[in-house]
């Protein structure tokens, strides 16, 4: 028989469920409710005592249940007026999960039950439904979530520092025969990923969600699932699609493994809306919690404003949701030791009245937590509101995915015209976004590919998207990728078209990691992953979606090593301050430096010529670096997506010369050959070298 437990007044903070060594404190927000019921279940699912929360304070209501333990399973029940035409949704029939809960028994069955109104009622959304909801939702679990993590310190990698490897939990390991656990938290932490991560020579993971998300109905009825994760409904436990077990220290474990081999983990995070979707959608938790106080509503308050394409907006005017957001990301760093997070449509975090404001409550927020502002901070500067797109916008120490970074390598790589000026631009860190406010080149989050859009191999194999397996008639994803087939669609056994597009590969991989900025990789990209030409795999946990090991690169993986390798050893390619072509004290000298392939400097008429596909920057430690940074000589970086061209050097300093250290037509001969001819749609690296450490160019040498 299962225990009785008496209720006591309790506390109003911490929200959510907090046990003492003695008892468990509930603390839940709702302005608009007039009780609150805390239901207590079983470990079968079965609904065993009712409680009634006895105080509220402040629009929290709250009680403490004396005798209780970790494991116990609980949800909430909320009773209030149930009035959609003024915005309110209480039903006293919908067991809802607690906003604050640290795990979930599982995930929700979809059932008509699940919805607060009557499925097929010619009111609709207006109706009212009275079947019980709870045998199709999961219960809310009281956890203790201490763990022993040892003296070993996190790896706070610099973002000057860092490369970031874009991921998913399941999709890195499922496909891998060598890792124990595979597609769970421990598969990601295993030998083999360790082994891989660390030679390949990433600082940090970014992880797909991997808070609580929900399966949407009409996927499950393609036979399809949610695999991306971007339908969160749960902000503070890790979703049990990943464990092995029930214990939330897997993904602590993963964490601490991670850190042991010095990478950071930055977790992608979906505070922007939740899973329970529009007005027509189920009633899981804010909703039926006070759904007038947690989301925006429109200014017909039966329905919301929607600037995410997901059905709602949380509102981050009411101080409880960001309180609700502010404490979620505390728990992730305090208690789970992530590194940082991506913010997925960070624009509407920043809406403040509808509008976006930089200077508004989620940024202020942030900025000023001691917490928090230590981190790493990534938006995704979007969303599809108005004024949506905000890239460079946001206030340090925010960095900011920039997808113009991604359209103008793949354009110029692909030989559209008129994209000199605009790939310069990208090489130089995009100052003319992020140059302002005291930020620094790093706030610029460069990338090639990530999870929504083509890989890197279908971006050089496919001219169109290739959808079909998606169940939407290929409607769904961008149809402007910037990509080319290369002469035929798909996979191919032409030996010319499959080497170059290796070429372009290796050409678009040295771009981004020889750029000024903070350089992302998508997983698989390394290893020629292909998702055949499917560009939109949210619904694809399956081989489409999941890393192909088997069929596994080697030449590629290992060249994108050594390109991160090269980016490691020279500090001209990571530095901290923007290059502006400005005369340095100490030699006088530019810190940037344009030339055309004959060497004189670049004209207005050399950038506005549509022809011109070469850019030949010198690059070298910018104007005003202090004497503590790690120092060295000039890099003079071509890039040639054009036929073959003879480029004149510049002179080098006193005692040094130049040296061919790194080309992509040539990536077994770096330190080799030398000469100044560049090869057709390649990048070469020449660097500054005294004489003694490296043989130097003489006129008549050939690559």
């Amino acid at each position: 028989m299962a225990a009785s437990f008496p209720i006591r007044a309790g506390t109003p903070s911490p929200l959510g469920a907090s046990f003492d060594g003695d008892g468990v404190n509930f603390a839940v927000y709702s302005r608009h409710a007039t009780q609150v019921s805390l239901c207590l279940f079983d470990e079968n699912g079965i609904e065993t005592q009712i409680v009634i929360l006895p105080e509220r304070e402040g629009h929290v209501w709250h009680g403490y249940v004396p005798g209780m333990h970790p494991g116990q399973q609980y949800g909430y029940r909320m009773h209030g007026p149930y009035a959609p035409e003024e915005g309110h949704r209480f039903n006293r029939n919908k067991l809802l999960i607690d906003p604050y809960a640290k795990r979930l028994t599982g995930h929700p069955v979809w059932n008509d039950a699940l919805f607060g109104y009557e499925a097929g009622h010619k009111d609709a959304d207006l109706s009212f439904d009275i079947r019980d909801s709870a045998p199709y939702m999961p219960r809310s679990v009281v956890v203790d979530p201490s763990f022993s993590w040892g003296n070993a310190p996190r790896p706070d990698t610099p973002l000057a520092d860092s490369i970031i490897y874009e991921g998913h939990v399941k999709g890195l390991t499922a496909g891998r025969r060598d890792v124990e656990f595979p597609g769970t938290y421990r598969g990601l932490a295993s030998e083999p990923m360790l082994d891989h991560l660390t030679n390949l020579g990433v600082t940090a993971v970014e992880l797909l969600p991997v808070q609580a998300f929900l399966n949407e109905q009409f996927l499950l009825d393609r036979g399809l699932t949610n695999y991306w994760g971007y339908m969160t409904y749960g902000f503070f436990a890790p979703d049990p699609r990943y464990m092995h077990g029930h214990d939330i220290a897997e993904f602590q474990q993963m964490v601490a493994r991670l850190h042991s081999a010095g990478i950071e983990v930055i977790l992608d995070v979906v505070y922007n809306h939740t899973a329970e979707g529009s007005e027509m959608g189920p009633t899981l938790a804010f909703r039926g919690l006070d759904n007038a106080s947690y989301y925006r509503l429109a200014d017909d308050p039966r329905y919301y404003q929607d600037t995410t394409g997901c059905g709602n907006a949380l509102d981050f005017d009411n101080p409880f949701v960001l309180r609700l957001v502010m404490d979620s990301l505390r728990y992730w760093v305090e208690v789970m030791h992530v590194d940082g997070f991506r913010f997925d449509l960070c624009s509407t975090l920043g809406r403040t009245n509808g509008q976006f404001d930089r200077t508004g409550p989620f940024f202020t927020a942030i900025r000023q937590d001691p917490v928090l502002n230590r981190v790493k901070l990534i938006a995704e500067p979007w969303d599809i509101g108005p004024d949506g797109y905000q890239l460079g916008a946001y206030p340090a120490p925010f960095a900011e995915w920039n997808d113009q970074f991604r359209d103008d390598v793949r354009q110029f790589w692909r030989g559209d015209a008129r994209m000199v000026a605009g790939l310069a631009a990208r090489l130089a860190g995009s100052a003319q976004f992020f140059d302002h406010d005291g930020r620094a080149p790093t706030a610029s989050v460069n990338f090639l590919t990530a999870h929504d859009g083509f890989t890197l191999t279908d971006t050089v194999s496919y001219s169109e998207k290739h959808n079909a397996d998606n169940g939407e008639d290929n409607r769904d994803g961008h149809s402007n990728n910037h990509s080319d087939n290369m002469g035929v669609e798909g996979e191919t056994d032409d030996p010319a078209i499959i080497a170059a597009r290796a070429r372009r590969r290796r050409n678009m991989m040295a771009t981004l990691l020889f750029s000024q900025g903070t350089p992302m990789i998508l997983a698989g990209d390394e290893i020629g992953n292909s998702q055949g030409g499917n560009n939109n795999a949210y619904c694809q946990d399956n081989e489409i979606g999941w890393l192909d090991w088997a069929g596994a690169d080697s030449t590629f993986l290992e060249f994108t090593k050594q390109a991160i390798a090269f980016r490691k050893a020279h500090p001209v390619l990571r530095q901290r301050r923007f290059l502006h072509s400005q005369a340095r004290l100490v030699d006088g000298a530019p810190d940037l430096f344009w030339r055309r392939i004959d060497g004189q400097a670049m004209t207005q008429a050399d950038w506005d010529n549509p022809d011109l596909a070469t850019i030949v920057a010198e690059l070298r430690m910018a104007r005003g670096t202090p004497e503590y940074v790690e120092r060295e000589g000039a890099l003079m970086i071509v890039l040639n997506a054009g036929p073959e061209v003879e480029v004149t050097l510049a002179d080098a300093a006193k005692d040094h010369d130049w040296v061919r250290a790194f080309d992509t037509a040539q990536p077994e001969a770096w330190g080799v050959h030398s000469g100044t001819a560049i090869a057709a749609t390649s990048v070469v690296v020449f660097a500054e070298k005294r004489r003694t450490d490296a043989r130097p160019i003489r006129e008549g040498d050939h690559v």
